[in-house]
C-alpha cells in the first residue's frame, strides 16, 4: 500500500525563526530545540551558511533552495527532494541522503565524507499499526545532472544510486561504495577513485579521463564506450622504476655527488617517464636540475625535496607531500599537483648571478585542492593554472603572475593580491 504525504509550507521568517533556535540547540543555549522539517515544503528558500547539523529533513522538498555552505553533517535528508538547489561548499558529513533526488543541484566543493547516498524508500506506519509506502518522485537516490566537482566523497556509499550525466570532476571518491551505480556518460575527469567499489556499475560513456583507479574494484563494471585516457590505475603509467638500473636512492645519491662536484663525480639522474609509486620517499633528498618530465609521483612523500631548476613538466604530483620543498626556478608547466600539500614550499625565483633569475613556471598547472599557505610564490608565473579551491593563505604572492588563472573558492588574503598579477582571473572572491 502507498499514499502520498502532504508536505507544510512556511515562509523564509518562519524557516529562519526554527533555525535560529536549532542553532541555539547547538550551542546548548537556553530556548534552543533541534529543527524538526520532515515533510516540509521549504523550496526556494535559503539556508546559506546556516548551522544545521543533526536536522530532521525528512521526506521535504528544499527544491531549488540556497544550502550554500550551509552544515548539514549527521542530518537526516531521506528522501528529499534537492532538485536544483544550491549545495555549494555545504558540509554533508555522514548525512543520511538515501533515497534523495539530487537532479540538477549543484554541490561544488561540498563535503559529503562517509554520507549514505544509496536508494531507499519512504515508509510509515498507519493507525492500525501497518506500514504503508509513502510515494515519492524517485526513490533510488538520484544525481543525474548535478555538478559534484571537487566534492569531498570519500567512503560515502552510493550503491544502486542513478547518476546520469552526472559532473565528477576532480572529486575525492576515495573507498566510495558505488557497487550497481547507474552512472552513464557521467565525468570523472581526474577525479580520484582509489580503493573505490565499482562491482557491477554501469560506467558506458563516461569519461575517466585522468581519474585515480589505484586499488580499484571493477568486477563486472560496464565501460563500453568510456573514455580511460590516462587514467592512474595498478599497472605502471610509463616505465617502471625496475627498469632504472639502480635503486632510486642509489641513483639520488650519485645525483648529489654531481651536483656537489659540479660534475665532476658522480652522475646526473634522468628520471622522465617513470612511475616512481612504490619507491622509497625521496623526502629531504638534493635533486637539484633533475630531469623529470613526465613523471608520476603520485602519492610520494617529497617533503623538503630540494628540486631547484628541475624539469618537471607534466609530471603527476597529486597527494604528495611537498611541504617545505624548494622549487625555485623549477619547470612544473601542466603538471598535476591536485589535493597536494605544498605548505611552506619557496617557489620564489632562483638566482644564478647579480643580473641573472630562473621563476619558476606552473603555466597550465592543475593546482586544485593544493596547500600552498605559507609559501612563496613571488614572481611564479600561474598563467592559465586551475587553482580552484587551493589555500593560498600566508603565501607570498609579490609580483605572482595568475593571468587567466583559475581561483574559484580559493581561499586568499586580501592584502597579498595587491601586488599580484590578476589580468584575466576567474573565480576569485575576496
Amino acid at each position: 500500500m502507498s499514499q502520498s504525504r502532504p508536505l507544510t509550507r512556511i515562509d523564509q521568517a518562519q524557516l529562519d525563526n526554527i533555525v535560529r533556535r536549532h542553532e541555539m540547540f547547538r550551542n546548548a543555549r537556553m530556548g534552543g530545540s533541534r529543527a524538526t522539517l520532515s515533510f516540509f515544503d521549504l523550496s526556494g528558500l535559503s539556508l546559506a551558511g546556516r548551522d544545521l547539523a543533526h536536522a530532521d529533513f525528512v521526506g521535504s522538498a528544499l527544491r531549488g533552495a540556497n544550502l550554500a555552505g550551509a552544515r548539514l553533517d549527521c542530518a537526516a535528508m531521506f528522501a528529499c527532494d534537492l532538485r536544483q538547489s544550491n549545495l555549494e561548499n555545504a558540509s554533508l558529513v555522514k548525512t543520511d541522503l538515501r533515497g534523495a533526488c539530487l537532479r540538477g543541484a549543484v554541490l561544488i566543493g561540498a563535503n559529503l565524507f562517509e554520507s549514505d547516498l544509496r536508494d531507499g524508500t519512504l515508509a510509515e506506519t498507519d493507525r492500525g499499526g501497518n506500514f504503508k509506502i509513502v510515494q515519492v518522485e524517485s526513490q533510488p537516490t538520484e544525481a543525474s545532472g548535478a555538478d559534484l566537482s571537487g566534492a569531498n566523497l570519500t567512503n560515502a556509499r552510493l550503491s544502486g544510486a542513478m547518476a546520469l550525466h552526472t559532473d565528477f570532476t576532480d572529486a575525492v571518491m576515495r573507498g566510495c561504495k558505488l557497487v550497481r551505480a547507474t552512472m552513464r556518460g557521467a565525468n570523472f575527469s581526474g577525479s580520484n577513485l582509489e580503493g573505490a567499489d565499482l562491482s557491477g556499475a554501469d560506467l558506458r560513456g563516461a569519461c575517466l579521463r585522468g581519474a585515480v583507479l589505484t586499488g580499484a574494484s571493477m568486477t563486472m563494471t560496464e565501460t563500453a564506450g568510456a573514455d580511460m585516457e590516462d587514467m592512474l590505475t595498478d599497472q605502471p603509467a610509463g616505465q617502471s622504476a625496475d627498469q632504472l638500473g639502480k635503486p632510486l636512492d642509489e641513483l639520488a645519491r650519485l645525483h648529489t655527488l654531481w651536483i656537489g662536484s659540479g660534475g665532476a663525480q658522480g652522475s646526473k639522474t634522468d628520471l622522465s617517464g617513470y612511475d616512481l609509486r612504490g619507491c622509497p620517499s625521496l623526502a629531504r633528498m638534493c635533486l637539484t636540475m633533475v630531469a623529470a618530465a613526465g613523471t608520476t609521483f603520485y602519492g610520494m612523500n617529497l617533503e623538503a625535496v630540494q628540486f631547484q631548476a628541475a624539469n618537471l613538466e607534466g609530471s603527476d604530483f597529486r597527494t604528495c607531500k611537498l611541504a617545505g620543498a624548494d622549487l625555485r626556478g623549477a619547470n612544473l608547466k601542466r603538471a598535476k599537483l591536485n589535493n597536494a600539500d605544498l605548505s611552506g614550499a619557496n617557489l620564489r625565483p632562483l638566482m644564478l648571478d647579480e643580473k641573472r633569475a630562473m621563476r619558476s613556471d606552473l603555466e597550465g598547472a592543475k593546482l586544485r585542492y593544493v596547500n600552498l599557505s605559507g609559501a612563496c610564490l613571488r614572481g611564479v608565473n600561474f598563467a592559465g593554472a586551475d587553482l580552484s579551491f587551493a589555500n593560498l593563505l600566508g603565501a607570498d604572492m609579490t609580483k605572482t603572475d595568475f593571468r587567466n588563472a583559475k581561483l574559484f573558492g580559493a581561499r586568499v588574503e586580501r592584502s597579498a593580491v595587491q601586488t599580484a598579477n590578476l589580468e584575466g582571473v576567474a573565480g576569485l572572491k575576496l
